[in-house]
């Protein structure tokens, strides 16, 4: 059971706001982090004026990509492809008045479904079952909260460098290469449009520099006229259809009885969420840019068979059994990192 939901939390994990069918969004995990930085800085404002871009910080960088997804409407077509070759895609539609966030995504590939987000409202529509997933981004436990500006570890294990200039869907933009100081954390090339400084392209990078994942539009709408009273209309549930609600009851480690034993450099605990429904507890740490989760469920013989680590585009699984409960851990990170927390976690009482 946990590995099935550390999957679908790693699926979300990327997203925006979705949990499962589309990776729309990658860079959601970047561009979290920036928010950091824009506690002080008001919506519209560079927090680097000037022209000089290649002065930026990481901070600097991050929060004018952050800064643009919030004051910015738009529309575009999103593709998310892996290096062993999976490809999705899907139809966004973004709305914001620098206060409320709309979002619409509609996928493009594999199975039908249709998410919007209202703030942190999300509601995930299955036509083929007529069913409406509804859940809050919190309680999803899978986009970790910002950490406090003062505790921000990006520019300890981040640095970033502009390396140039491209054209993704018709925009001229900045390439931006965010470096990792250490083997525990990816790196990552990204393309903000140079007027916006929207993100309109990212892909993460192994320790050669090869591409794991990219996430991209192949066209794009900039400042398009989205209408936030069409797309909340677009939220009421159909007749007829059965409305799930996940139970995820914030807890924290030490409550349940687990610990680390030693900390792994620069990722620090973010939530913790018991799921009484399929029996896991879910804890979260962010490092600011990546984000781990551990899932932890009584052992089963019967169902949990087979340990290792597991890939998925940029997306590492490690599956083992601590004792009397099998422990899944789950990040956008190297396998070293999974493996560091995985042999920190203990069980305290």
């Amino acid at each position: 059971m946990a590995r099935a939901t550390a999957r679908a939390a790693s699926a979300a994990a990327r997203l925006r706001f979705a949990q499962g069918a589309l990776a729309v969004w990658t860079a959601a995990a970047l561009t979290l982090a920036a928010s950091q930085v824009l506690a002080a800085t008001p919506p519209g404002t560079d927090p680097h004026p000037g022209d000089g871009r290649g002065e930026r910080t990481v901070n600097e960088w991050l929060a004018r990509m952050q800064d643009a997804s919030r004051v910015r409407s738009y529309v575009g077509t999103f593709v998310v492809s892996s290096g062993n070759g999976a490809m999705s895609s899907a139809r966004i539609w973004h709305a914001c008045d620098g206060r409320r966030q709309f979002e619409r995504i509609e996928s493009l590939s594999g199975e039908r479904r249709s998410t919007f987000r209202r703030d942190d409202e999300v509601l995930t529509f299955l036509p083929q079952t007529h069913t409406v997933r509804r859940e809050r981004r919190e309680s999803l436990g899978e986009f970790p909260e910002p950490l406090k500006p003062d505790e921000s570890p990006i520019p300890e294990f981040y640095a970033a460098r502009r390396v140039g200039s491209d054209r993704v869907a018709g925009f001229e933009t900045d390439v931006v290469q965010v470096v990792p100081k250490d083997n525990l954390r990816y790196g990552y090339r990204i393309w903000s449009e140079q007027k916006t400084g929207l993100m309109v392209k990212q892909q993460t990078l192994d320790e050669n520099g090869g591409v794991l994942e990219q996430a991209a539009f192949s066209e794009l709408q900039i400042n398009a006229p989205v209408s936030i009273e069409r797309l909340s209309q677009m939220m009421a549930v159909p007749a007829g259809w059965r409305v799930e609600k996940p139970q995820a009851a914030k807890t924290t480690a030490a409550a349940e009885g687990w610990g680390l034993k030693a900390s792994v450099a620069g990722f620090k605990p973010m939530n913790c969420y018991k799921r009484p429904d399929e029996g896991v507890l879910q804890w979260i740490f962010s490092d600011g840019l990546a984000s781990v989760s551990l899932f932890i469920e009584d052992f089963d013989r019967e169902r949990h068979v087979q340990e290792g680590v597991f890939a998925s585009g940029a997306t590492h699984t490690l599956t083992r059994r601590v004792q009397d409960w099998w422990v899944t851990v789950v990040g956008e990170v190297p396998p070293q990192t999974l493996q560091a927390f995985a042999a920190a976690l203990e069980r305290r009482r």
